[in-house]
């Protein structure tokens, strides 16, 4: 259980209460998180921050720490009158500002905080303020903890982390619960915090913990934490028994599902091979990382990790929760923040070889794996050598599918639609080298199980204009040109005429009725919140050549939409795409789930896989994708549980080339050609439907649309185009 279980109260005063008990360690025993800025930096209130943390780290937890240097005047005058760089100021004053351990207690405390630096569980940034030329202290107080169940318990009030606050100065702070009537304020005080963290708060500077400052404080280190609380020094501090191996376990307050344990007893059952094919929001990350810990005790506490995502973004998501997992991962992609992770992975690689290192992790992106280097050093590993795909699905392609090396012997695949579209050499590829499915958890039983939440589907349908059918049917005509039939009657299509088959799609993504349709649909919900459009286009590229860069036709759609929502009826609106930082979509993400600043986000490609958005409650989905992959996952980002949300609304546009009613006088050719867009927009509104709490209103649609092109004649053909 989470924070809810607690008795919290609203306000605390250090006179009248025991903060430390009363709030700070019953809040830290279950927490995962905890953000925290403070009025200023000192090796004691860095001793003050360790009170009552034994609970966060035995959660596998981590601290986000803010803090101040103390400046003397005379360093605000040597950087006004330029006698020294405001960088060197800094860092003089963070080391300053450590004083030696005055006992035992204290020495224990800062070997904890030393160790935690080390690990990645403890992160400090400085903040400073600038104005008229000079730096001063950032002086704002306050505190963010996070649960596993994403409850939010916010603070903020005068009290600093010293022991005289806690106990001597009147001191009062007040408390914000997420789950009562003070959710707006808990996560605003959480939106501060990230602003201030990502360095976009007007007028204060975040800069990284200086370099000289971690060395001094790696000096207090007296040997690795422990992990069973001595009795005789309460919440201060940690000890781990000499015997308990430094690598991945599954972290204290974690509890993995049955359907979870089961996936990763069958894949210990196949040889530590195989496939978890598990639907978004199902929990494919921690089973991986679950079945990561067990193959590491089946190996004798001796194996390298490597894990591969498509984007920088999802590694970065992955990292957290791999440190969770007591993993300190080296973190390697062009853009990474670990500026030497070749010498690093090179480095470690040797290491692991001969035997001085018995564990290391790896994560990086598609692209740096397939890259000369990346792929050199997993040529040297020879044995207990693990190999995890996320999103596997894009290694069925050619250009990745070469890069998957044989000699590892362990392989774990995870991807909620590993099957690829129109591609069963690549689906082959893909079940030869990792093996069987371990687990198959649909959207489907995801729903039933309250994993996913459920939904009401609603399909809109467009029709293509004149001028849009005319070029529609001319295209495939020109495509008809260039198919051909191979000697099991299978359809075979030139990379020409897969050029011509993008060229297609984007007229049917570009309906120009999509526009004037979502401005009628959406007027009703002008006021409401927690709103995505979801724009598209063509789908038939392979995902993996362009990690989430829109097209220029995509962006001209995604800003016809924009102006539509934001200017024509006054929404406040932002756009998620692979333009904005990260940083910034971590911001926009924040706000879009406060409901206050943003209303509705307009996004494309970079949503659809791992970004996690769970307070979207309505969904217009413009894409109008005929890939599953695709619309099972741009689905999946909609149903993702969030406090209060009990329903998800999906508006799903289904483009016909025609008015039902004009089907009847159409040229038995251009029925042909009508046929395979029909055929795919019908597969998916019967997907979505089948498992919606409205399934009666698309089934009646479907009869109809079947009824003018009378299917039953038809049948279905894999041959369409």
């Amino acid at each position: 259980m989470g924070f809810q279980e607690l008795n919290i109260k609203s306000e605390y005063r250090s006179l009248s209460d025991n903060v430390v008990t009363d709030f700070y360690i019953p809040t830290l025993q279950k927490a995962l998180l905890y953000k925290r800025a403070v009025g200023f930096f000192s090796s004691t209130a860095l001793i003050e921050i360790s009170r009552g943390i034994t609970g966060l780290i035995k959660n596998g937890g981590r601290i986000m720490l803010i803090a101040s240097p103390k400046l003397q005047d005379e360093d605000v005058q040597a950087i006004v009158k330029g006698y020294e760089e405001r960088a060197q100021v800094i860092e003089r004053a963070v080391l300053n500002s450590f004083t030696e351990p005055r006992d035992h207690f204290e020495e224990k405390r800062l070997n904890l905080l030393a160790n935690l630096i080390a690990d990645g569980r403890l992160d400090i940034k400085i903040a400073f303020t600038e104005a008229g030329g000079g730096i001063g202290m950032y002086h704002e107080k306050m505190g963010v903890f996070y649960d596993n169940e994403d409850n939010i318990i916010a603070f903020t009030g005068s009290m600093n982390e010293t022991s005289t606050a806690f106990t001597s100065n009147y001191e009062t702070i007040d408390v914000f619960c997420s789950w009562k009537d003070e959710n707006v304020r808990a996560r605003a005080k959480d939106a501060a915090f990230n602003t201030l963290w990502n360095d976009c708060e007007p007028n204060v500077s975040i800069v990284e913990f200086p370099k000289v400052a971690f060395d001094k404080l790696q000096t207090y280190k007296l040997g690795p934490i422990d992990m069973t609380i001595d009795e005789t020094e309460a919440e201060y501090c940690i000890h781990k028994p000499a015997h308990a191996h430094d690598g991945p376990c599954i972290p204290k307050g974690v509890q993995l599902h049955d359907y979870q344990i089961e996936a990763i007893e069958q894949w210990v059952t196949l040889n530590f091979r195989g496939i978890f094919d598990m639907a978004t929001g199902t929990g494919k990350t921690f089973t991986g990382l679950g079945a990561i810990a067990k193959l590491y005790s089946h190996c004798g506490y001796r194996l390298a990790v490597v894990i591969v995502c498509p984007y920088q973004h999802l590694v970065e998501q992955w990292v957290e929760d791999i440190v969770m997992f007591n993993m300190k991962p080296i973190v390697g992609y062009s853009a990474s923040k670990q500026k030497n992770w070749k010498s690093r992975l090179k480095d470690v690689v040797i290491d692991f070889k001969l035997g001085i290192k018995e564990h290391f992790c790896f994560i990086t992106t598609n692209a740096t794996f397939s890259s000369k280097f990346v792929r050199e050093q997993m040529d040297l590993l020879e044995e207990n050598v693990l190999l995890v795909v996320d999103e596997a699905h894009n290694f069925g392609a050619t250009n990745l599918s070469g890069t998957l090396n044989p000699k590892i012997t362990y392989r774990l695949a995870l991807s909620a639609t590993l099957e690829r579209h129109s591609d069963e050499e690549g689906t082959a590829k893909l079940m030869g080298y990792f093996g069987e499915k371990c687990i198959e958890y649909t959207l489907d039983r995801a729903v039933r199980e309250d994993k996913l939440t459920p939904y009401y589907y609603y399909p809109i349908v467009v029709h293509l204009s004149d001028g849009e059918l005319e070029q529609y049917i001319v295209i495939t005509r020109e495509v008809f040109k260039h198919c051909s039939t191979d000697s099991r009657g299978k359809l075979k299509i030139s990379e020409h005429g897969k050029l011509l088959l993008i060229k297609r799609a984007r007229i049917v993504a570009a309906a120009k009725e999509k526009i004037a349709k979502l401005y009628e649909l959406m007027t009703p919900f002008q006021n409401d919140n927690h709103i995505l459009v979801y724009c598209g286009a063509a789908t038939l590229r392979d995902p993996e050549y362009i990690e989430g860069v829109a097209d220029d036709f995509e962006m001209r759609q995604i800003d016809v939409v924009s102006d539509l929502l934001g200017n024509k009826l006054n929404m406040k609106i932002s756009q998620f795409t692979s333009a904005e930082s990260a940083e910034k979509r971590e911001l926009l993400k924040t706000e879009f789930s406060q409901g206050r600043h943003i209303q509705a986000l307009v996004a494309i490609r970079c949503l659809d896989e791992g970004v996690n958005i769970p307070s979207i409650k309505m969904a217009f989905i413009l894409a109008s994708s005929t890939n599953p992959k695709e619309y099972v996952q741009r689905r999946g980002r909609v149903l993702r549980k969030f406090p209060g949300k009990t329903h998800a609304v999906i508006y799903d546009f289904i483009t016909l080339p025609r008015p039902l009613d004009m089907v009847g006088i159409v040229e038995a050719e251009e029925l042909k050609m009508d046929l395979s867009l029909v055929r795919r927009e019908l597969a998916r509104m019967r997907d979505f439907a089948a498992i919606a709490d409205n399934p009666a209103e698309s089934d009646r649609l479907i009869v109809e649309i079947e009824d003018a092109y009378k299917m039953e004649e038809f049948g279905g053909s894999e041959n369409d185009v």
